[in-house]
């Protein structure tokens, strides 16, 4: 009988500092765009882009008062808010009950609708542009709340309806039937009982969601086109012209809107990894 070979293993310490050293690289990699984005917000509008990156003593705080006041970014905040706390309401109302539908009464027409859910997954948003805009026209939804709203909670249903689902698949019915049996209607037991156990997906909804529709650039430049109606990416772009650019004005206001989702993302980080794999994984 052959001698079994012996595996050689690195000791644990070393093994600790090397994915220490991964771990390292892999963060400052993500965050140096960010750090780029900071110093050049914090340059004096007489500095090269080259002078920005390579001066590490000027701070020119006065750039984020001037994005605020130069581009209306205060109104800009608060149309994104109101869109994407909307948006997010119907997303998650909508996908969690979809989701339960499917993944607790899987009758033919509830798979059919599945599959075309899977489907539409694929297809790019930018070719709807213009069945989109004749829509709007025609339901005078141009420039208004409701109509972004119900359009981009529109556009994120398919992936949260499959996340919802997968996640839904895998937590006990036998919850629900004994809710049911103590008097809980199919719908009650959903509310009461179902969707407070969904916290991690929702979780995970809400950040890849919210930021989506907090960046959304692609359909508000198309039905948002009021000075009073503009967002965010919107907003920055009011730093561009046809020849030049105002860089450090435009790096303030980009850092101001990333700050409420990287808020977003701290309050609900806990839950997102869990909630997104136990979808993947379960549906």
């Amino acid at each position: 009988m052959a001698a079994k070979k012996k595996i050689i293993t690195l000791p644990k310490v070393i093994q600790i500092f090397f994915y220490g050293l991964a771990l390292i690289a892999v963060c400052s990699l993500s965050l140096l765009p960010l750090v780029v984005l900071f110093k050049i917000s914090i340059a004096t509008p007489e500095m090269t882009m080259g002078e920005t990156l390579s001066n590490f003593g000027a701070f020119y705080w006065d750039n984020y008062r001037a994005a605020w006041d130069n581009s209306n970014l205060g109104q800009a905040v608060l149309n994104s808010l109101i869109i994407t706390l909307g948006a997010l309401a119907a997303v998650v109302v909508a996908s969690s009950m979809a989701g339960y539908a499917i993944a607790r009464y899987p009758t033919w027409y509830n798979r059919a609708f599945y599959k075309i859910i899977l489907v539409s997954m694929m297809i790019p948003a930018v070719l709807s542009t213009v069945p989109l805009y004749i829509i709007m026209k025609g339901i005078n939804g141009m420039n208004t709340y409701w109509a972004m709203i119900l359009l981009l909670a529109a556009q994120t249903l398919p992936f949260s309806i499959f996340v919802y689902t997968g996640f839904i698949r895998g937590v006990p019915h036998e919850i629900e039937e004994a809710a049911i049996i103590d008097g809980c209607t199919p719908f009650t037991a959903f509310w009461h009982v179902t969707f407070p156990m969904l916290k991690p997906v929702t979780a995970s909804i809400v950040i890849i969601q919210g930021v989506s529709i907090w960046n959304n650039y692609g359909q508000a430049v198309y039905f948002l086109t009021k000075s009073n109606m503009v967002t965010i990416p919107l907003s920055i772009n009011r730093f561009f012209d046809k020849y030049s650019a105002n860089w450090p004005q435009m790096a303030a206001a980009a850092i101001i809107g990333i700050l409420p989702t990287i808020v977003v993302f701290v309050a609900f980080q806990r839950y997102f990894v869990k909630g997104l794999t136990a979808g993947a994984v379960k549906g």
